[in-house]
C-alpha cells in the first residue's frame, strides 16, 4: 500500500486544496439528504493565514494526490480548527486523527487558552473524534436567509446610525473594545484581512454617541462578522445589517445566527429568513457571550448555498414542495469574520459519517 506522507501545507496547492474539501463537504451533505452545498472559491484566507503563520496549514498525500487537508488559525487566545477534510474513499483509516494533532499541536505551541471549531449537527461520527480530544459541543449555529425583496418588505425602518470601518487607531481600538466584551478573545487578524477584502464593507453602529457595534457585509448580502458591546443592541444593530446588506443588491440576505442570540433570531424569522443548515460550536471550554456575535462563516473556505433549490422548487431526494418564500440559492462567504467552522470528508455511508472539517 502507498504510505501516506503529512506535511506542511504550500501556497500553491491551496486551490487543489480547496477542490478536494468542495468533493468532500458535497458527497457528506448528499449523504444526509441536503443535496450538493459547496462550490469552489479561491483560498485568499488560507492564502492569507499562510503567510502569517504557516503552521497552521498541513496537507496529507498519498502517491503526489491531495487526501486530506487540516487548517487552524490562532488569534490571541483562541485557536480555530477551519477546515478538517478526508476524502470519502479514505475514511477511517485514521488520516483525520494523525492530521487533528498536528493542527492541535499548533494550539499548543500557541498557547491559545480556547480551542473551538464549527461542524454540521448530522457529522456525528467527527464530533465524536473531536470529543475524545477534549472539544464539546456548545451551542447550535444556524444558517438563515430568505430573498431580500421578501426581507426589505417586513423590516422596521429604524435603523442605527453607521459609518464605514477605516483604518484608523480609533476605529482599530474600537473593534478591539467590541471583541472583548461579546468573545473575550482578540479578532485583529480577522479585521485586517477583511479590510483588504473588495467584496465585503465593515461598519461601525452607533446608538446616539456610542458605538455599540460593528457589522461586515458582503457583495452577496451575507452579515457577518457581526458583534455587540451590549445586550440590548444586538437587535437595533441586526435590522440595520440588514438594511446594509440588502443595499448591497444582492438577491438574497443572510447570516450565521448562534443559538443563544435570542433577539437576532426573532428578527430573522420575523422578517421571513429560514434555517437552510444547522450546524454546531464545539470547544474546549466555554468561552465569550454568543448572544452577541455572529461568525462569518464556518470556515472562511468555501461558498455554499441551499441544498436542493431550483426553479422556485425545492427538491430533495426524500422530499419535494414548493417553496415560493424560499430564499434563492445562496453561496456562503468564503473569507472569514468571525466564527470559524469544521467539517471534514465525509462516511461511506450516513451512520458512519467520518466527515472532519475545520
Amino acid at each position: 500500500m502507498v504510505p501516506i506522507i503529512y506535511r506542511p501545507a504550500r501556497a500553491d496547492e491551496l486551490q487543489a486544496t480547496q477542490q478536494h474539501i468542495v468533493r468532500s463537504i458535497n458527497d457528506l451533505s448528499e449523504r444526509h439528504g441536503f443535496g450538493s452545498m459547496a462550490s469552489v472559491r479561491t483560498p485568499d484566507f488560507q492564502l492569507f493565514s499562510l503567510n502569517d503563520d504557516p503552521a497552521g496549514l498541513w496537507t496529507a498525500e498519498r502517491d503526489g494526490e491531495i487526501v486530506g487537508s487540516a487548517f487552524s488559525w490562532v488569534c490571541g487566545d483562541l485557536w480555530f480548527l477551519a477546515e478538517l477534510f478526508i476524502s470519502p474513499a479514505l475514511q477511517g483509516q485514521g488520516i483525520g486523527g494523525e492530521l487533528l494533532k498536528r493542527a492541535l499541536a499548533h494550539a499548543d505551541t500557541a498557547g491559545a487558552a480556547y480551542k473551538a471549531l464549527i461542524t454540521f449537527t448530522f457529522n456525528r461520527v467527527s464530533q465524536g473524534l473531536y470529543i475524545r480530544h477534549g472539544l464539546f459541543p456548545r451551542l447550535p449555529v444556524y444558517m438563515f436567509g430568505a430573498a431580500r425583496a421578501a426581507v426589505m418588505a417586513r423590516l422596521p425602518g429604524e435603523r442605527l446610525r453607521s459609518i464605514r470601518i477605516e483604518n484608523t487607531a480609533a476605529h482599530s481600538a474600537a473593534l478591539a473594545a467590541i471583541d472583548v466584551s461579546a468573545l473575550g478573545v482578540s479578532r485583529a487578524k480577522h479585521h485586517a484581512f477583511l479590510a483588504g477584502d473588495a467584496a465585503t464593507k465593515g461598519f461601525l453602529l452607533y446608538d446616539g454617541g456610542d458605538c455599540v457595534a460593528y457589522a461586515y457585509v458582503n457583495q452577496g448580502g451575507h452579515v457577518g462578522p457581526f458583534a455587540v458591546a451590549r445586550a440590548d443592541a444586538a437587535g437595533p444593530a441586526f435590522v440595520t445589517a440588514l438594511h446594509l446588506a440588502a443595499e448591497s443588491g444582492a438577491a438574497q440576505v443572510s447570516a450565521f445566527i448562534p443559538g443563544t442570540s435570542e433577539a437576532v433570531l426573532k428578527i430573522a424569522a420575523g422578517q421571513g429568513m429560514r434555517i437552510t443548515f444547522p450546524m454546531v460550536l464545539m470547544s474546549s471550554d466555554a468561552f465569550g457571550d454568543w448572544s452577541r456575535y455572529l461568525p462569518r462563516n464556518p470556515g472562511f473556505h468555501v461558498a455554499a448555498r441551499p441544498p436542493c433549490v431550483r426553479r422556485g422548487l425545492f427538491i430533495c431526494r426524500r422530499a419535494r414542495r414548493d417553496t415560493a418564500t424560499r430564499p434563492p440559492a445562496m453561496r456562503m462567504p468564503a473569507s472569514p469574520g468571525g466564527g470559524s467552522g469544521s467539517r471534514g470528508g465525509s462516511p461511506r455511508t450516513p451512520d458512519t459519517s467520518r466527515r472532519e472539517r475545520g
